[in-house]
């Protein structure tokens, strides 16, 4: 139903005639909790009530805002996740009959959320709601649909075998994490949630929408930032410059496709003639970039195709004209503190006697002149994900060691 739906106006957003929205209200909810609903089921799967309250303009914590989670949650729509700040609520909509009402359900986001997933579910429908008049592109169907008006409209010349060929490669080259959206104008935003200061995923981001970007007449890249992430803008700019502003000249395209076969050749283990060999070491040293280490690899599986947005000056030119833009979001929330997302689990239970008690004892401890703290080892940098999944399981180690000890947590 919802996997091939084309919106009877572009880029309207989430309007109360929205047959989903109907589907959602008819089941016991207003209009406008059913399109906060909705924009949760197709994006995270779980919230916070202080994005109910944004969306719908209302008191956080106050009468409307919380019935909404109070009947979610005595209907069995919702589960209510605890937080280890102990005001703070998580809930994850996970009814397969609300799912199944916008034609979704079998959606990965009614399966439990793995607690690394938990800040960037909540980051990403924060990054939404701050638009949320935008038509959201989830699905693959809904992104084929898109790719294929916009590849029409923009070569009206009937389409050739090569062309259909690359607009379905680039649909299933198009990453399913990320929405794409639409403008009532017609501007298409590619929505890029910065979860980790390296900027790798992101290059993979910007050569995997090179072809939607091509087609498209007017465009905007959305970068959503969490702090204090927004420090490395910067570095995600020098990334933009090179992808988007620096489209390679036909003879560049030429050499890469005779490096790529060579390469992919002595990857596979076929045997190469020793001055093909040396062409082909020559050729790392020019192409181990980055930028064309990503080339290589999305190369492999989808052959010539990927060269088609990268040789383009399209892109660069929409950028020159102000038809093209790249925006940078900053979320102003914090998620750490939402339960399993903390900085720093509980120190581990020690057995004294029949009780448990946390730490070392004060009688062991000398003077802190004399015996000051032990400072911690210097860490590698790690991605958000990365942090809260350490979190995580030092939290579940806490709570198995005082299980083992039979003490209630």
């Amino acid at each position: 139903m919802t996997e091939g739906r084309t919106p009877s106006v572009v880029g309207a957003g989430i309007s109360p005639n929205d047959e989903r929205v109907q589907a959602i209200a008819k089941i016991g909810f207003t209009e406008r909790q059913a399109r906060f609903l909705l924009l949760v089921m197709r994006h995270a799967g779980v919230c916070v009530p202080r994005q109910y309250a944004t969306f719908a303009g209302i008191a956080n914590g106050g009468k409307k805002c919380n019935a909404l989670f109070a009947k979610l949650v005595r209907r069995r729509f919702a589960a209510a996740i605890p937080c280890v700040h102990n005001r703070a609520r998580l809930y994850h909509v996970h009814a397969r009959g609300l799912y199944g009402a916008i034609g979704e359900g079998a959606s990965r986001y009614r399966r439990p959320v793995p607690a690394g997933r938990i800040a960037e579910r909540l980051m990403r429908l924060d990054a939404v709601l701050s638009t949320p008049d935008l038509d959201w592109l989830t699905t693959a169907g809904e992104k084929r649909t898109c790719l294929a008006r916009l590849t029409t409209s923009a070569s009206p010349e009937p389409a050739s075998d090569r062309v259909a060929d690359s607009a379905s490669a680039s649909v299933r080259d198009l990453p399913s994490t990320f929405p794409i959206g639409v403008e009532s104008s017609g501007r298409v935003v590619l929505l890029y949630l910065v979860t980790e200061p390296w900027t790798e995923p992101f290059r993979t981001f910007l050569q995997r929408h090179a072809a939607l970007l091509r087609v498209s007449r007017r465009w905007t890249v959305r970068l959503a930032f969490p702090r204090p992430l927004d420090h490395f803008y910067s570095t995600y700019q020098a990334v933009i410059r090179e992808e988007l502003e620096s489209p390679l000249h036909p003879i560049t395209i030429s050499e890469l496709r005779w490096y790529f076969d060579h390469r992919r050749q002595a990857d596979d283990g076929q045997p190469l003639h020793p001055q093909t060999q040396g062409f082909v070491s020559v050729g790392a040293r020019v192409f181990g970039a980055p930028r064309f280490t990503e080339m290589y690899r999305r190369w492999r599986r989808h052959g010539d195709v990927v060269f088609e947005g990268i040789s383009s000056p399209a892109i660069a030119e929409a950028l020159e004209a102000g038809r093209g833009s790249v925006e940078c979001l900053v979320l102003p929330h914090g998620y750490r503190h939402l339960s399993p997302l903390v900085a720093d689990a509980p120190s581990m239970p020690e057995r004294v006697g029949q009780e448990l008690r946390r730490g070392p004892s004060p009688r062991t401890r000398g003077p802190h002149a004399l015996n000051p703290r032990p400072q911690p080892p210097a860490e590698t940098p790690q991605s958000v994900s990365e942090q809260l999944d350490r979190a995580w399981h030092r939290l579940n180690e806490f709570y198995k060691a005082q299980k083992a000890q039979g003490v209630r947590p």
